[in-house]
């Protein structure tokens, strides 16, 4: 098929931002193509350990290279960032243990520290920890239990910003038979609390077997293995989920359907997943992931799409070479997880861009075929896997925990415990995009995203717009009304056989989105991500059929999310309640002026300690100081918003008719950590800079200085990108929980996670 050689835009941008390497200033000195080299190359030069020659490690080097270049396979985000570098922590997964002694737990917070800070992400089970009000013999003190500790790990994680890219996830698992197993599945009921952790119920057979026979189990006390009380198992199943149909959370994990599939026993038994729950892992264990991009397995005829199953088997062993290759190019933040993950040398080899793949075969996500490929797809892929395994064994000696391994039983001799994984790939499949994540559905068919100097780029899933133009129905007004929010599914333009191929996540109903995972673990190692979208109208039985469809097809886990549960989900007002809200507002308290069409102003460069500062303030045709708008050089994230937040608030101000006096007063003077000097004046803080340029500028309204026109587009416009996330929100939420603190698209709830499909960002 024809590809469009290099990144995307948009994956240049998410590259720029979080993985090119800089220098101690913060300057970028790679270009993505250099990016890769530098990762190829030091994935491959592992092979000398083992005696391989320098030829062979270049012709290694360059192949795991194309297969990057190409789009056709992507490690996971700490590989691509560390790869290559000092820090050299290539993993994304680790599951640390927490044991029942004050010792344990602090150590565990320490080694979670030190996890995050080299960008990976830490699971956890604290099912050892004895229930709360348990007596202590040791002090004749209480027990904290569970869920006080969870807050503790919380805010060591608040504290740590993860290799500088994302602030640290984790996941925290807990026994169903527990006894604060209900405090535990309460702890996210209200939001904010335990932000930076997913939660997970960790549901048993047994327990599975009494909420269907409506009977009662037990709650056994993990320090002495005594039952301390019962439960009615249905309410308790009632219980989880009632709060994950309220806002998501929390998931369950199959505990015993996942031991079932531990490839190590005789290593112990798997407690714990790691955050957004697809790697079921032993304490101390990491992995490192990757994902083929089954959009670019495709081959184009007259025809048209099919598999290239030749390219796939090609793909999959260079991917399981790269892989294995990882773990011994690894720095590992802990000698503990150093050993460990050496003993079974697990990878999770996955896909990405299932529906974009699905599009251009013109398969619809929710059909018979879609299920029948995708078993197909993946036992291929696993069958593949296990054969480059077996060689590696062959060449380099199998993993040394075999011995006693459901391998060993098999008298099947691989170099790794685990092959097969399906991530999230929520960046990397904006990397090598455009293409979808995981195996979800599209959230979107064609959406805008904000780049600089307020243009809006707008995005197009490469199958709809293949089949669109195919079709005779594309439009560039179509894809800008799909992109506004409207569901395809309410457009007649579009036809029958295009709405029925291209359906969205929340089009698609839960029975679909389980099948479709079921299909995929029925041939993967590990465990699948997926998130079972539910409609904002599903009833609370949904999501109980739902657990129970997905234990009876074997699932590893299940997340669901309905749309519109979280409390921060943006919402939309209509226009009529917009004029009322507005006519109420008059004659009772001040309203900002309307903002003309056009306006005049001047933007000042001022340094401060966080860098250049850009401060435009604008006058309206009758002179009057009208707003401010600010833009710092590097900044991102919550500085951004913090800036924006003042420059409204100073606007809403003017615009109010207050003195600019008054202002400046309010804002003059505030301090920073980080004071500095701009022209011989000591600036304290951002805030101060602006009280600055305000002052100055009211003095030299004194004497006419001509203000000079600046290119800024009219309110509506300034505010189009989050006004049409409001309307996506309303039409066609797919998801959507608010608004992307870095590009200002919508945010979509997977796995647990917040992430934006625009520009990379995730909370995770």
């Amino acid at each position: 098929m024809k590809e469009k050689l290099g990144f995307s835009e948009n994956a240049i941008v998410v590259l720029k931002r979080r993985y090119l390497k800089k220098d101690d200033k913060g300057q970028i000195v790679e270009n993505p193509r250099q990016m890769l080299r530098r990762v190829a190359k030091a994935i491959s030069s592992v092979e000398q350990k083992y005696g391989v020659g320098q030829q062979e490690v270049d012709n290694l080097e360059n192949l795991f290279f194309k297969a990057m270049e190409n789009l056709e396979f992507m490690p996971n985000s700490p590989t691509l960032m560390n790869a290559g570098k000092e820090l050299g922590q290539l993993s994304a997964c680790f599951v640390v243990p927490v044991k029942d002694s004050m010792e344990s737990i602090f150590d565990a917070i320490k080694s979670t520290a030190l996890i995050h800070k080299t960008g990976g992400g830490t699971g956890f089970s604290f099912s050892r920890l004895r229930p709360h009000s348990s007596v202590v013999k040791t002090t004749g003190g209480v027990a904290s239990g569970p869920i006080s500790f969870m807050k503790v790990f919380d805010s060591a994680t608040q504290a740590v910003k993860q290799g500088g890219t994302r602030r640290g996830a984790n996941m925290g698992i807990l026994r169903i038979d527990h006894p604060d197993i209900l405090k535990f599945i309460e702890c996210k009921a209200k939001d904010g609390d335990i932000s930076n952790f997913n939660i997970s119920v960790a549901i048993t057979d047994d327990f599975i077997e009494k909420v269907v026979e409506n009977k009662s189990y037990d709650l056994i006390n993990p320090k002495n293995k005594k039952v301390v009380g019962s439960l009615d198992a249905a309410e308790v199943f009632n219980r989880i989920a009632e709060c994950a149909y309220n806002n998501g959370e929390p998931g369950i994990v199959f505990i015993d359907k996942i031991n079932k599939g531990n490839p190590t026993p005789n290593l112990g038994a798997i407690e714990s997943t790691n955050p957004c729950g697809e790697q079921p892992l032993l304490p101390y264990e990491s992995c490192n992931l990757g994902s083929i991009n089954l959009y670019k397995m495709l081959q184009e005829s007259d025809q048209g799409f099919k598999l290239d199953w030749e390219k796939l088997k090609d793909t999959v062993k260079t991917s399981v070479l790269f892989l294995d290759n990882v773990i011994d190019a690894n720095k590992f933040p802990l000698p503990e997880i150093d050993e460990n993950t050496k003993k079974t040398r697990k990878i999770g080899l996955g896909i990405m861009g299932w529906a974009t793949m699905l599009g251009f075969l013109e398969i619809p996500y929710d059909s018979k075929e879609a299920i029948s490929l995708a078993k197909k797809v993946m036992a291929f892929i696993q069958k593949e896997a296990q054969k480059v395994s077996v060689e590696l064994a062959k060449k380099k000696g199998v993993f040394p925990a075999w011995e006693g391994s459901a391998w060993h039983k098999k008298g099947i001799k691989v170099r790794n415990a685990t092959l097969t994984t399906i991530a999230p790939t929520g960046t990397i499949s904006i990397i090598s995009g455009p293409t979808s994540s995981g195996i979800e559905p599209n959230f979107f068919l064609s959406y805008f995203r904000n780049v600089l100097d307020g243009e809006k780029l707008l995005e197009i899933d490469p199958a709809f717009e293949y089949y669109a133009k195919k079709k005779g129905f594309y439009s560039k007004e179509l894809m800008e009304k799909i992109a506004s929010g409207t569901s395809i599914q309410e457009i007649d333009e579009v036809p029958e056989e295009a709405r029925r191929i291209f359906k969205t996540a929340m089009d698609i109903s839960s029975f679909w989105h389980i099948k479709m995972q079921a299909a995929f673990q029925e041939y993967t190692d590990n465990a699948v991500s997926k998130t079972i979208n539910l409609a904002s109208t599903a009833l609370l039985d949904d999501v109980k059929e739902s657990y129970l469809l997905a234990y009876k097809l074997n699932c590893k886990g299940l997340t669901v999310y309905r749309d519109g549960s979280r409390s921060g989900q943006v919402l939309t007002i209509s226009k009529e309640e917009k004029k009322k809200e507005k006519e109420d507002k008059k004659g009772t308290v001040p309203y900002p002026k309307p903002r003309p069409e056009v306006i005049l102003g001047t933007t000042t460069k001022v340094t401060t300690g966080c860098g250049n500062l850009y401060i435009t303030l604008n006058q309206d045709e009758e002179g009057n100081f009208f707003e401010v708008f600010t833009q710092m050089g590097k900044a991102g994230g919550c500085a951004a918003s913090q800036l924006e937040a003042v420059g409204r608030l100073v606007s809403l101000a003017l615009r109010g008719g207050i003195d600019m006096k008054v202002i400046v007063e309010q804002l003059k003077g505030i301090r920073c950590p980080s004071p500095s000097w701009d022209k011989g004046k000591k600036i304290f803080s951002c805030s101060d800079a602006i009280s600055r340029v305000l002052e100055k500028r009211g003095l030299d309204q004194k004497n006419k200085i001509k203000a000079k026109a600046v290119t800024l587009p009219e309110e509506p416009e300034a505010k189009t990108q989050k006004e049409k996330v409001k309307v996506k929100v309303k039409k066609n939420s797919h998801n959507v929980v608010g608004v992307c603190p870095d590009c200002g698209f919508a945010l979509r709830h997977q796995e647990g996670c917040l992430l934006c499909d625009a520009c990379g960002y995730s909370k995770c």
